[in-house]
């Protein structure tokens, strides 16, 4: 094996290998700090060995031991992103094979990039402070002082004192709490991770929250307004799991939970073991979920059990996680709709090579993130270009029960542990040994390290697409005189997929004149469709058609929540109305503070301001 440098993180991976992380934070609402005590039980890689260097981002270090020894430290030049390395000089030499117990005493900074503290304001039940962490990709190390890099995997263990009215949760199963000794208005909570994880997937929230159970191995959690909705949507839980478990193999974490958070989540989901995170704009009533709560399962497997050795290899994670995804869809529904899923993933892709510009490099399958901002760097292509790679060959090499037989295997194969590229491939190439002159045909070099779309399109299904497809034609050749022909039926016919896939396809065309969006407003009513995936197309359909009046809408749905999937896409659409450019900008800058750092960076560059 190659030794392994990741581009995005500082510590020392071929010197030691941390083992496990026993964590003790005491979370202060008042300052928006953790006052943290991280244990590290760490692995010599290397004889002679008397120095260590672990990534932090913004962290107030005020002691470190080693075995209980004082132990020197330094905080290197800070990156731009990636934080200052922490540099720790034992008292004592080790060699390969032992281990040494690294404790470190420390406090997050009120702006930590993990961590979104939010006022009693900001949360469904105005009454108490909540907080929640989103340590993917690099910004674990903003709330711990560790080797944050995904080709490392530890346990962990730890306990979290937080005010008693509240109650706090991790990645990982629940252990317990007790009173806190040292303040009787505080409780302590307790968490083990049995199964070994990369530092990305420690996750912690705090707040006024309740839970219900929706299966034999999982509740959900949220704050109580939201509770019941979620109960009944998220009922398909344990019969996704045992899918998945068909098609992947055994679930390993022991629990699965999920929680919706507060509206300002930046993602759809995120895939914290043991306990899912989604956005609440999932909640819409018409089981609009599914896509969501099927990818962050299939995460058990590819991501969270196989992990992408560094965060250039980010497609093993994602392609296979949408590749398992869609099987589920085509287990529980049809094969037509996993079809169709890949039609909207192809249509996805085209749009973030549009984005980022078909020579980027950053749509390379498997990009350079030398001095790259992994942040700015997230977009759909490690997912639908992964998606499509996968599809390609599962054609080629014989339909999707031969090719899901290939990725159970290299779960199997590869559980538990971290991968690259190359791995993946040698692998394939083993597995279907006999099918190598096919394998070989394969443009390797155009799928993986050329950018812009890939070199194959695959020939999906169009079946339950020709409906929308039809549709949107239709109104795209309407002259004024044909409006009167289009009736609330034409759209009645479509499930909610397609109702998506339809406005979906309207943004791939030049901009409608604005008489046909206002007619279609009035014979679909679409203004009143709670359906987020549906509203946040339509409102860029209506900006584009330069509707005055959808103007507000956009940009109170840019607002009232925060995931970057509908926020940055909104507010670029209005900001590219020139007329509404500076509403835009103003709009933004009023509510910065209730959106999600990384959000509201994101669309601070989209907007064109700088700091």
């Amino acid at each position: 094996m190659t030794p392994v440098s990741d581009p995005s993180s500082f510590s020392s991976i071929s010197k030691c290998s941390t083992k496990h992380l026993n964590l003790i934070y005491h979370v202060d609402f008042d300052r928006h700090v953790l006052k943290g005590k991280v244990a590290l039980t760490v692995e010599v890689l290397e004889d002679k060995f008397s120095s260590l260097t672990l990534d932090s981002n913004d962290l107030k270090i005020f002691k470190v031991s080693a075995n209980g020894q004082a132990a020197q430290f330094a905080l290197g030049t800070k990156h731009k992103f990636k934080g200052s390395p922490l540099e720790i000089t034992l008292p004592f030499e080790l060699s390969r094979g032992q281990h040494v117990i690294v404790e470190i005493e420390y406090e997050t900074s009120p702006s930590a990039r993990a961590l979104q503290w939010l006022t009693p304001k900001q949360t469904a039940g105005k009454k108490h402070p909540y907080i929640f962490s989103q340590c993917q990709a690099t910004h674990c190390r903003t709330m711990v002082p560790c080797q944050d890099t995904p080709s490392v995997k530890h346990t962990y263990y730890a306990q979290v004192s937080v005010p008693k009215e509240l109650v706090a949760l991790m990645s990982a199963l629940r252990d317990g709490q007790e009173p806190d000794p040292s303040d009787s208005s505080r409780v302590i909570y307790r968490f083990r991770q049995p199964v070994p994880m990369p530092s990305y997937l420690i996750a912690l929230v705090v707040g006024a929250l309740e839970s219900r159970e929706i299966g034999p191995r999982s509740r959900v959690w949220s704050e109580k307004e939201y509770v019941d909705e979620a109960t009944f949507e998220f009922s398909e839980t344990e019969t996704m799991l045992k899918t998945a478990e068909s098609l992947a193999g055994p679930y390993v974490w022991g629990q699965y939970d999920v929680l919706v958070l507060p509206p300002s989540f930046p993602y759809g989901g995120m895939e914290n073991p043991c306990l899912t995170f989604v956005t609440p704009t999932v909640l819409a009533g018409d089981r609009s979920l599914a896509g969501v709560i099927a990818h962050e399962i299939s995460h058990s497997w590819t991501g969270n059990l196989v992990t992408n050795k560094t965060w250039e290899h980010f497609w093993l994670n994602e392609g296979h996680t949408v590749y398992i995804e869609r099987m589920i869809a085509r287990c529980m529904e049809s094969e037509q709709l996993r079809q169709f899923k890949g039609i909207g993933g192809w249509k996805e892709l085209q749009e973030s090579v549009k984005q980022f510009g078909a020579t980027n490099v950053l749509t390379n399958l498997v990009p350079n993130l030398h001095e790259v901002d992994t942040d700015e760097a997230f977009s759909s292509v490690p997912y639908e270009k992964g998606f499509a790679l996968l599809y390609h060959l599962e054609e080629l090499l014989g339909g999707p029960e031969v090719f899901m037989g290939f990725v159970k295997s290299y779960i199997q194969l590869f559980a538990y542990g971290s991968v690259t590229t190359e791995e993946w491939k040698n692998y394939l190439f083993t597995y279907f040994k006999d099918k190598v002159d096919i394998l070989n045909k394969v443009d390797w070099n155009a799928w993986m390290h050329t950018p812009g779309m890939p070199p194959v399109k695959p020939q999906y299904d169009t079946t339950m697409a020709d409906a929308c497809t039809a549709l949107c034609q239709k109104w795209v050749k309407a002259k004024e005189g044909d409006l009167t022909s289009f009736t609330e039926a034409d759209v009645k016919q479509l499930n909610s997929p397609q109702l998506i896939e339809f406005v979906a396809l309207l943004l791939q065309e030049e901009p409608l004149p604005l008489s046909h969006v206002k007619k279609m407003q009035e014979v679909y009513q679409l203004n009143s469709v709670k359906n987020a995936e549906v509203r946040f197309r339509w409102l860029r359909v209506c900006v584009r058609a330069h509707w005055e009046e959808a103007v507000p809408l956009a940009l109170k749905m840019a607002t009232e929540q925060g995931r970057m999937k509908f926020t940055r896409p909104l507010f670029k659409e209005v900001y590219n109305f020139s007329k509404y450019s500076d509403e835009a900008v103003k709009t933004f800058k009023e509510h910065r503070g209730a959106l999600h750092a990384i959000t509201a960076m994101l669309v601070a560059k989209d907007l064109k301001i700088d700091g």
